[in-house]
């Protein structure tokens, strides 16, 4: 017998609770018949259900029961014993034999876990030819380099890359696993922390361990960004994060550093694989200075009060060699295009100088820039939290401001 779930008519009033709280969109409230006097009946559509008990929990009338299967009763009831999983491992996603730089910058993070942790770092390399790649993944700090290498892995495809990391997690138990909040790593990773029952905590800023605990503390932004949320995964072992971009330094390259390459066995034909692979198409976005990457960036907001004003940030990163970015109003108002936006929902930028123009420093914004080793801002109001996070804050008319900026710049080049 499989997990049932049903309302109790007799005590179903309608009231929409259940609906709301669905995550699934499994909950419809339907109106009865004119001569019943309650307002509405739930109904679940077992096509969309999942057996979460999200509705049940929500339900103050005791209208919803659900019944679990003896097996899933069972499995909900298993208690992780932590003291089998040893390890940090980093996922090093890669991409035509090309390994993005958000790999260096989880190898720099899990190099300082592992050490709280007294334990190992590990680096998980799947790909078509890749092997020659392990050893720059140990010069950047990988004390082992797990090698999945088959001609099935030459283009990423969500099922044969889930099945085989997730066969070696449960052999190898590691503790803890990180991933880049890409579009590989958001597609990847939550597969894998489905499969392997565990938890998964999205885009985070921030990770510590608590040595006592072994509890990894991931932090994310919350609630649109208004608050940062600090998730624990302490039932459940391995431990999951995906991280995003340029929130921590890349790890410096050592050429002389050791480590071990374990190469893994792969038997293809044992991995599932539902989708056929068509083609790539490379983003065709074409700009002077990649934003993520970039050393300097300087960003305009809503103090630019025009759209005008984006000629003088143009001309200034221009001047620096740099990017331009943007706060989220400067997009919201059409002013630059939201490939420019920086912040929780554009993107994550951590260059050497981050200039602000006319930013108040909402906390949305702030988190996709904060990490930036030297940050610039000129606004007129002293009190924002842009000026107040400053390595530099010039109070005033940005327009009078970075006008002889460029002035300086332009003169000093000439001598």
């Amino acid at each position: 017998m499989g997990n049932s779930i049903k309302v109790i008519a007799n005590k179903c009033v309608g009231c929409k609770m259940c609906e709301n709280k669905c995550p699934f969109g499994a909950i419809s409230v339907l109106e009865r018949p004119k001569h019943n006097k309650k307002f509405g009946l739930a109904v679940i559509d077992l096509d969309k259900c999942t057996y979460c008990g999200s509705c049940v929990c929500t339900c103050k009338f005791d209208a919803i029961k659900l019944k679990k299967c003896e097996l899933q009763t069972k499995i909900d009831k298993i208690k992780t014993d932590k003291s089998l999983y040893k390890g940090v491992w980093v996922y090093a996603e890669q991409r035509h034999s090309k390994i993005p730089n958000i790999v260096y910058e989880l190898l720099n993070e899990g190099q300082k876990l592992a050490e709280k942790l007294e334990t190992v770092l590990s680096a998980i390399l799947i790909g078509s030819g890749i092997k020659s790649k392990a050893q720059e993944l140990i010069s950047r700090g990988a004390n082992k380099v797990y090698v999945c290498d088959d001609p099935i892995f030459s283009e990423f495809q969500d099922d044969p890359y889930t099945d085989v990391l997730t066969k070696l997690i449960e052999k190898e138990k590691p503790e803890i696993i990180l991933m880049g909040a890409t579009n590989i790593g958001r597609s990847f990773a939550s597969r894998v922390a489905s499969k392997i029952r565990t938890g998964l905590t999205a885009d985070c800023v921030s990770l510590e361990v608590d040595p006592v605990t072994k509890n990894l503390q991931q932090t994310r932004p919350a609630f649109g960004g208004n608050v940062m949320a600090t998730i624990l995964t302490s039932k459940h072992r391995p431990q999951m994060a995906t991280v995003r971009h340029r929130v921590f330094k890349e790890a410096k390259a050592e050429a002389r550093r050791n480590g071990e390459i374990v190469e893994c066995e792969v038997d293809a034909q044992t991995l599932l694989n539902r989708t056929r692979f068509l083609g790539f198409v490379e983003d065709t976005v074409n700009t002077a200075v990649n934003l993520s990457d970039a050393n300097v960036v300087v960003s305009g907001g809503r103090g630019l009060g025009k759209p005008e004003g984006l000629k003088l940030i143009n001309e200034l990163a221009e001047c620096l060699g740099g990017a331009v970015g943007a706060s989220r109003v400067a997009v919201d108002f059409g002013w630059i295009p939201n490939m420019c936006q920086v912040g929780q929902t554009g993107r994550t930028v951590s260059p050497r100088v981050y200039i602000a123009c006319g930013i108040s420093g909402q906390i949305q914004h702030m988190v996709g820039m904060n990490s930036s080793d030297i940050i610039i801002a000129i606004n007129k109001d002293a009190t924002c939290p842009m000026m107040q996070a400053a390595s530099y804050a010039f109070e005033g008319d940005l327009y009078e401001i970075i006008p002889n900026v460029i002035k300086e710049i332009k003169l000093f080049r000439s001598i």
